[in-house]
């Protein structure tokens, strides 16, 4: 009877979990405040102040491994394991604090505390903009920081300088977050709640993610549009000043249609 039960462990849905371990450099200090929001955001729940779970599912699966890259990037060290829990915490204790954790970080998928940024900030990106960078610089020039400055540099390599924002790039302070693209993730962190950006954005992740998630009747056309932006124009600036258009007009359309 005690081999099946060793045997059996486990096997319930639920009780396999992923286990990520972190250590971070004392410097930069956001980073750790980064890092720590993120963990918030995806609803991992905290077991020692560096050990976090998760259920093993793939998309917590995902959602710890985008963030092991990270932190590594970062100059922290990351482990993250699969595991079974044996003594000091139950597995329904553990689900009872990710649940907590979740709905005390976000309400949904609004943060309790929205960013805020002083207006002219100089806002990275990679060079050669697609489609959720075109779509994230116009929504920061028109709802979150209306005197904006763009700046495209390589995706890999570059050192911020001081008060600047990155946006779609690995270590960026905006970027994916868990199932979100980076259009999304400004929403969520910055709270606006209008139908029409959460419908635009619910286009833009599924053109850039392209995972057909949503399946809104625009989300053809508007990937038509941009490839047809991203074709005739080399420059980065370029397109950028296309997109603004084609985002001004989308939006004012879902607006009227009430999204």
């Amino acid at each position: 009877m005690a081999d099946s039960k060793e045997a059996n462990r486990g096997d319930a849905p639920g009780h396999r979990w992923l286990v990520l371990i972190h250590q971070l450099p004392p410097k930069p200090d956001y980073l750790r405040v980064k890092v720590r929001r993120r963990l918030q955001r995806i609803g991992a729940a905290p077991l020692k102040s560096t050990v976090y779970v998760l259920p093993a599912t793939d998309e917590a699966l995902e959602d710890f491994t985008w963030l092991v890259r990270e932190i590594e990037a970062d100059g922290g060290s990351a482990v993250l394991c699969e595991a079974e829990l044996i003594d000091g915490i139950s597995d329904e204790e553990v689900e009872a604090m990710i649940a907590s954790q979740r709905d005390t970080s976000e309400s949904a998928g609004v943060p309790l505390t929205p960013d805020r940024v002083e207006p002219g900030r100089t806002w990275v990106t990679r060079e050669g903009v697609h489609v959720d960078r075109i779509a994230s610089a116009w929504l920061i020039r028109r709802f979150i920081d209306e005197r904006a400055h763009f700046k495209f540099v390589p995706a890999r390599g570059y050192a911020p300088r001081q008060g600047e924002l990155r946006f779609d790039m690995l270590k960026g302070e905006y970027t994916h977050e868990g199932e979100r693209c980076t259009f999304q993730t400004l929403l969520s962190r910055f709270a606006l709640r209008d139908r029409a950006l959460t419908a635009l954005g619910e286009i833009i992740h599924d053109i850039d993610c392209k995972d057909e998630r949503f399946g809104r009747p625009e989300t053809a056309g508007v990937a038509s549009l941009v490839r047809g932006i991203v074709d005739n124009f080399a420059e980065d600036e370029e397109r950028m000043e296309r997109g603004v258009a084609l985002f001004d007009d989308l939006y004012a359309s879902l607006r009227k249609s009430r999204a």
